[in-house]
């Protein structure tokens, strides 16, 4: 059979405690959520839903096109403006998704004969831009800026260094400075992934560049995701001028694909400014994280201290874990579940996401009900 073997494939995940199963979540959930992205507790606030709805009403329910043809309005452009300004770049250029701006990023600025130095704890959406990359791709060892030098030390010719500023999994933050000093002992350039930072890290939720002070270098580009802090969806890439420039005439990501919806555009543009208003909401989504983690590890649970918002607890297998997120959910608290694939180290976790609008007994609650169902 042509498909025959998806059924093996199958098999095998069910053997390893693997299968992955779709759960549509009601409108509105009774669950504490302490697995979504929406760090601020943005995604349900009344301005930005109303500002979605708004632009749905303006602009229509799609873009009706890629950026080039039909697919660019007004509200596409003020968000740009008003991205790159908060945090601190000369241009900004949004994509349907952040996985899409990751692959924009990494293919068009990795062209033939270019180097590639990738952290090996990145997002999958900045190892399949390596992938598809047509330079040439160095993985090296998790926050490794020796292996960092090693790698572009080789190299003769254009090279990048790609990393996630905040990592996904265990919610431990890159040393971007150090990470930037190495690349430009080589004259390298570096892309970050800040989808973790941007609204937790730097002044006001100007997210981890701008923290480690990078905001506007010329060596240095930087992709957000609009799905994660601002409640939206979509994504985007920060840099110079030519760079951006370059990414609409290269990015395969850009040109080929529909631009972002115009309630997303709305709803993202919505959540930035209410964020340059109530900058305190990035302190508050660390002070939660650094709470949560203290109660874990009190609770005798090893967590992994967080850098910015997620905390990250080790599970003893994949089965134990799926076995633990479930449990919780059963006493009303939704937890992230991330097993291989997802964890290229092989260890199991639950992964929890500090909100901002998350209050204290909330926080003490969601503890108990993790050390209860370990």
């Amino acid at each position: 059979m042509a498909f025959g073997w998806i059924d093996e494939q199958a098999q095998a995940r069910r053997r390893a405690g693997l299968v992955r199963t779709l759960r549509p979540r009601p409108a509105d959930s009774p669950l504490l959520d302490l697995a979504s992205n929406d760090y601020l507790g943005l995604a349900r606030h009344p301005e930005i839903t109303e500002a979605a709805g708004a632009a749905a009403r303006t602009w229509g329910g799609g873009a009706t096109g890629s950026r080039l043809v039909t697919g660019t309005t007004e509200l596409h452009g003020e968000l740009e403006r008003e991205l790159a300004d908060f945090c601190g770049f000369e241009s900004a250029l949004v994509f349907s998704s952040g996985y899409a701006a990751n692959l924009a990023a990494v293919t068009a600025l990795a062209p033939h004969g270019s180097l590639v130095v990738s952290d090996a704890g990145n997002h999958a959406s900045l190892i399949d831009g390596c992938r598809l990359a047509r330079g040439t791709t160095q993985v090296v060892a998790h926050t490794d800026l020796d292996a960092v030098r090693k790698a572009l030390g080789t190299h003769k010719g254009p090279a990048v260094a790609v990393s996630d500023a905040v990592f996904s999994v265990d919610g431990d933050a890159a040393p971007l400075a150090d990470l930037a000093t190495a690349c430009r002992e080589f004259e390298a350039g570096l892309i970050v992934d800040d989808a973790h930072g941007l609204g937790v890290l730097g002044d006001g939720g100007r997210g981890a560049p701008q923290a480690a002070g990078l905001a506007g270098a010329p060596d240095v580009v930087v992709t957000v995701t609009l799905s994660k802090s601002l409640g939206s969806q979509g994504g985007a890439v920060l840099g110079p001028a030519p760079v951006i420039d370059h990414l609409v005439n290269a990015a395969r990501t850009f040109i080929f694909d529909t631009g972002l919806a115009p309630a997303a555009a709305g709803a993202a543009l919505a959540a930035l400014r209410l964020l340059r208003r109530e900058p305190e909401r990035a302190a508050r989504a660390r002070a939660v994280a650094t709470a949560l983690h203290s109660g874990l590890t009190a609770e005798g649970l090893e967590a992994v201290r967080p850098d910015a918002a997620v905390v990250s607890v080790r599970a003893p297998s994949p089965e134990r874990a799926v076995r633990w997120a479930a449990d919780c959910r059963e006493a009303g608290l939704a937890v992230g579940c991330f097993r291989p694939p997802s964890v290229p180290d092989g260890i199991s976790r639950l992964r929890l996401t500090a909100r901002a609008d998350l209050t204290d007994v909330q926080i003490e609650h969601a503890v108990r009900v993790i050390g209860a169902t370990r």
